[in-house]
């Protein structure tokens, strides 16, 4: 049963001379779940912002959207907040009350439901995500994943008909983020309620799509299943391929014969018909006996009478280095990242730093502070030729002339990267820089901190993306309740973990030894 359809939509932002949306045609039936994909600034958020009356954004717009055969501007203010729910990428940004319970009460009490009727809901709500001993914690004292899962569930709370997201996993730890996409797989398949998405990391919600959408500057490029999509590679934009399920690349870089496996299980079963011909080869890390940061010891919390956030922590992070700290939501990450910058001080232990530091921050909405992209970078250096060439590196050249606010998400990533670089430092600290990045960016962040590295600067990364930090780092460390609980080689940390490791790892498991990515299985396959 067709519930939107969208034809011949064109859109453009006011004061923008060009199109952001050119020529959409989608239908999507009832029940479906799609994920919509594409590079940063391919107009995949502005797209789902055009089904929710409410947030879309200001412009001009010709073609038409019909939500259940009504034009969505015919839909009432009731109408849309009821039937479709909308979850944003930041979850600290949708979160309006202090208290877990007012959260989920806030949208019902607005659309003046009975205080039994909103009891019964929210009862329901905190039953099906299992959030029952969060009812009376603060908003704030909750970590990315429980406030993520907390939005969905507020939003549920007025049982929508559709239910759209913008990258609601790129601030969630690799287990929070697959819990949560398990939890939209029931919603999906249990009440028969329509999803639809925007991801960049495709490894998780592949296996669960029923289509695909591919954009590219405004078009849709391809709208297939899967397995579909896969047989269509060749024709797709390589940020695309690149971004497919690991299962799907090593298929295809293999052989790329018969079915097409989707899932790791798929891929793991496919791996098994085949001959490995040869063991892995080892790495030749070569590793600094200096120190660009040693930390010894280390105490710090946040308030006197909290419980310590950094408890007991020493570590040495070889000059040179590309040094990754890998942990879940509020194990102390970011903490440590402010630590190490100066940012903060610890109430016990030493920091020993040789050299100067440079911070993106978790946040990097909290470095704008001008009214255009270039002002951003010239308020940091004056030389035009240094700047021609970051904003270029960094690709937002063509966005100098534009506020900062007004970009996209990874565009704003890309941004940040920039203002960093400009700062010419010896240790580079960068908090989840690949948030919001689209793969084509991360393969050119890549090449930025390998040039950083050779020239013996030092790059530290608080990541939750592990399959970049499995190809572009040399040294892992895990954090655990504010400590760090494992640390290793970036093959020796993937190859001995279970959960914070790659789908190259689990789908050759016990196959292919110490295999982290999926370079390295395909390199033992016989083609």
């Amino acid at each position: 049963m067709e519930q939107i359809k969208i034809e011949d939509l064109n859109f453009r932002y006011a004061l923008s001379s060009s199109d952001c949306l050119n020529g959409i045609n989608l239908t999507v039936d009832k029940g479906e779940y799609i994920v919509i994909c594409g590079k940063s600034g391919c107009g995949k958020t502005t797209l789902l912002r055009q089904l929710k009356p409410a947030i879309a954004p200001k412009g001009k717009r010709s073609g038409s959207i019909l939500f259940c055969g009504r034009s969505i501007d015919e839909l009432s203010p009731r109408e849309s907040t009821e039937k479709i729910g909308f979850v944003m990428q930041s979850p600290e940004n949708q979160a309006v009350t202090d208290k877990v319970w007012h959260e989920l009460a806030f949208g019902l009490e607005n659309l003046g439901l009975s205080t039994a009727e909103i009891k019964l809901r929210i009862s329901e709500m905190t039953a099906y995500f299992g959030i029952d001993s969060l009812m009376d914690k603060n908003v704030n004292d909750l970590s990315g994943g429980q406030l993520q899962v907390l939005n969905l569930a507020s939003v549920m709370a007025m049982h929508p008909d559709v239910l759209i997201l913008d990258e609601p996993t790129s601030q969630l730890d690799p287990v929070a983020a697959q819990s949560f996409f398990d939890i939209l797989n029931r919603i999906n398949k249990d009440m028969g309620i329509t999803v639809m998405l925007t991801e960049h990391r495709l490894e998780n919600v592949f296996v669960d799509a029923d289509r695909i959408v591919v954009m590219d500057e405004g078009k849709i490029l391809a709208a297939d299943t899967p397995s579909d999509l896969g047989e269509k590679r060749d024709v797709l934009p390589e940020l695309v391929r690149l971004s497919l399920p690991a299962a799907m690349r090593i298929f295809f870089a293999v052989d790329g014969h018969g079915k097409t496996p989707v899932s790791v299980r798929e891929g793991r079963r496919w791996l098994e018909t085949k001959e490995i011909t040869a063991p892995l080869p080892e790495q030749n890390i070569q590793i600094s006996d200096d120190a660009a940061v040693k930390l010894k010891n280390i105490y710090f919390r946040y308030n006197k009478n909290d419980r310590d956030v950094i408890s007991n922590l020493s570590v040495n992070i070889p000059r040179g280095s590309i040094y990754s700290l890998l942990g879940s939501n509020g194990a102390g990450k970011t903490t440590l990242a402010k630590l190490i910058a100066g940012a903060e001080k610890p109430y016990c232990g030493k920091v020993k730093l040789n050299g100067s530091t440079a911070l993106m921050p978790q946040n990097v909405q909290a470095l704008f502070t001008e009214k255009t992209v270039r002002d951003e970078l010239s308020d940091l250096c004056r030389d035009e030729e240094i700047i021609r060439y970051v904003s270029e590196l960094t690709q937002i050249n063509g966005l100098l002339d534009k506020n900062p606010w007004d970009i996209s998400g990874g565009e704003q990533q890309r941004l940040a990267v920039a203002k960093v670089l400009l700062c010419d430092r010896d240790i580079y600290i960068f908090d989840e820089p690949t948030k919001g990045m689209d793969m084509e960016f991360k393969t050119v962040f890549a090449e930025i901190i390998s040039e950083l590295k050779s020239k013996g600067k030092t790059v530290i990364m608080i990541s939750h993306d592990i399959e970049f930090c499995a190809v572009n780092t040399e040294l892992c460390a895990l954090i655990f309740d504010g400590d760090i609980s494992a640390f290793g080689t970036v093959r020796d940390f993937f190859s001995n973990n279970h959960f914070y490791t790659t789908a190259a790892n689990r789908i050759s498991r016990d196959l292919i030894g110490r295999a982290v990515t999926c370079e390295d299985v395909i390199k033992c396959v016989k083609k």
